[in-house]
């Protein structure tokens, strides 16, 4: 039996896998970055073995190191988690090479899978070769790896060379394979996949289907199981063709099929050859544990007949640090407090008081929510979501709560492209107008020795300003004899973290916490304003400042000072947290200023170049 796992991988998966071996009596050993040293999979783990370095290409990619590392820790027994080496067949065999137990599938059967373009052929798919403009729209995807890493549309001929371009360097940075294919891209389809498991003694389980049409940038944001709305013959195909994939390569463990389905057809994307991110609602549905049956699979047990019987429904939310209203970019900083209300599966690699770091993926937690149905289970994560205390980095938390209760979602009408077509009504500004009120009624308390400011003469009231979504506002309040006041409203009760205000007979309560100038009450994230502006220095106008911290990948080709460029144009790439952002010419002009170099280190606000106007 397997006494002690390494798991091959970081943060929330490492923390998920580390569980489940506690509940199991078996030891854990992490690896971890320079950049992971106090990272809460490093520090949860029975042992931590130093990976030198922070980028991934010299640490979790470099499968001889996390050999040597399970060895001298003295484990017997290799998890990958997903991502990085998760579908690596090399890595899989150096782990069985050195004595190891491999809890995942066979290395051929990844090797079978792990190409797109290989696994494509295998279910009789032929990938584009020759693209014309016949068959835009395409979508050109990396070949090995996942999480919408190496993945671009392409609507317009002349843009498949950039697009190659960039797809091969993101999916050579994530995966270390630049391999692309090209393949028709299908409008308005949705995303839906079947979970697998299979065992050495010729048992294959389908343990339902999952929608994960819900998708920035080709990763996952929303996932539920079951699929909703799928027929019965429709459902019947995928778990046909899911099961004639496993077993055309000889499957052992936990994968997943996925698909796109549209116009009531089942068409084949690829075979995950791993766990996947949204495992949990499966598990939730069917009342099991996909690593506790993965890591039996790998000691040599067979799986009952038949899987257990699914029940009600479950909903996944990838919680991300990142802007949605400003192109997805990518957030850092230090996560003071992440908690939900009790009845809700949260799997993070965060504890309060983390740093959000520039090296890896945004996704900060998964929040799971089951219920009988699927309106039930909806409902519950949105209010859950909505009441959680997420004090740090800027997230999406809204924009979850929004697209959870989106008439669209809720009625099961998305698809692939909802976010394409609603994201500017999903991130619109909807602020609390009380929100800056109560910001300033705990600053007063938290500011005063007695609780208030109240002198027996009159005084002019109390200035405060905030910026709340992308807005200025300012508050005044007076201190009385009765207690704090403000024009219209009634405050029923004001501490430092509890403000309690009636408007209008309604009678709402703040729970309010400040960190530096970043304010949250409830879910509202306000940023305290100085009362006296700092008359800092302005940059130029045209000036192109980096929106999140990364490294400059590359600069377009033949761009220097003097060129002139045009509205749109690209002039440079940042990658940040595995993923690769283009920065573009603001407007027709003359590139005055070039700032950014290759493999360059830049923070939030760092000046990149100036393109000047004529």
């Amino acid at each position: 039996m397997i006494s002690t796992v390494l798991v091959a991988n970081r943060g929330e998966i490492a923390c998920r896998v580390f569980r489940t071996c506690r509940a199991s009596g078996i030891r854990t050993v992490a690896v971890h970055s320079d950049a992971d040293e106090n990272a809460l999979h490093a520090r949860v783990a029975d042992a931590a073995v130093r990976l030198p370095g922070a980028a991934s290409a010299d640490t979790y990619l470099r499968g001889d190191l996390i050999v040597k590392a399970a060895v001298a820790a003295g484990a017997d027994a290799v998890h990958p988690g997903y991502g990085f080496l998760s579908e690596n067949a090399d890595f899989a065999r150096a782990v069985t090479d050195a004595g190891l137990t491999w809890i995942g599938p066979p290395p051929e059967a990844i090797e079978a899978m792990a190409s797109k373009t290989r696994a494509k052929e295998l279910m009789g798919i032929a990938p584009l070769t020759d693209v014309t403009e016949t068959d835009l729209p395409v979508l050109v995807k990396a070949a090995a790896g996942g999480g919408g890493r190496g993945m671009r549309v392409v609507r317009r001929l002349a843009d498949l060379d950039a697009a190659l371009t960039a797809a091969r360097a993101e999916a050579a940075s994530a995966f270390g394979d630049g391999e692309v294919f090209v393949e028709p891209y299908v409008e308005g389809g949705r995303h839906v996949e079947v979970q697998v498991l299979a065992d050495t003694h010729g048992t294959v389980w389908t343990l339902g289907t999952r929608d994960c049409s819900l998708q920035r940038r080709h990763q996952k944001v929303i996932e539920e199981a079951p699929a909703p709305g799928l027929s019965a013959p429709l459902t019947e195909d995928l778990y046909g063709q899911a099961v004639r994939a496993a077993r055309a390569v000889g499957y052992v463990g936990a994968g997943t099929v996925e698909f796109l389905v549209a116009d009531g057809r089942a068409h084949f994307l690829e075979m995950n050859t791993r766990l996947q991110v949204e495992h949990p609602v499966t598990e939730a549905v069917f009342g099991v544990d996909l690593v506790a049956l993965q890591i039996r699979i790998a000691e040599g047990h067979a799986l009952d007949t038949d899987p257990p019987p699914a029940r009600g429904h479950a909903v996944e939310a990838r919680l991300y640090a990142e802007d949605p209203a400003n192109g997805w970019a990518p957030q850092t900083g230090r996560l003071h407090r992440l908690a939900v209300p009790d009845g809700i599966r949260l799997d993070t690699g965060y504890a309060d008081g983390d740093d959000v770091g520039v090296h890896y993926d945004p996704m900060i937690a998964k929040a799971v929510a089951h219920a009988p149905t699927r309106a039930e289970a909806v409902r519950r994560l949105a209010g859950a979501l909505e009441r959680a205390a997420v004090h740090g980095p800027v997230t999406n938390r809204d924009l979850l709560v929004r697209s959870l209760r989106h008439e669209d979602f809720t009625s099961a009408r998305m698809d692939t492209g909802f976010y394409d077509r609603h994201l500017a009504d999903l991130t619109s500004p909807a602020p609390d107008p009380l929100a800056p009120l109560a910001a300033a009624l705990a600053d007063a308390h938290g500011r005063s020795r007695f609780g208030g400011g109240w002198r027996n003469v009159p005084s002019q009231p109390q200035v405060k300003r905030y910026a709340m979504a992308g807005e200025e506002h300012e508050v005044r309040y007076r201190h009385t004899r009765t207690g704090l006041t403000a024009d219209g409203v009634r405050v029923v009760h004001a501490d430092a973290r509890l403000v309690v205000l009636e408007s209008d007979g309604v009678r709402r309560r703040y729970d309010v916490a400040r960190y530096g100038d970043r304010v949250h009450v409830g879910a509202t994230t306000l940023t305290a304003l100085p009362r006296f502006p700092d008359p800092t220095a302005q940059h130029a106008p045209g000036s192109l400042l980096a929106p999140m911290p990364g490294t400059v990948v590359r600069v377009a080709e033949g761009l220097t000072e003097g060129t002139t460029v045009q509205a749109g144009q690209p002039l440079l790439w940042l990658e940040a947290m595995k993923m690769e952002h283009r920065i573009t010419a603001p407007a027709t002009g003359t590139l005055t200023e070039l700032k950014a170099v290759p493999g360059q280190q830049v923070t939030v606000g760092s000046l990149l170049a100036v393109v000047q106007a004529p």
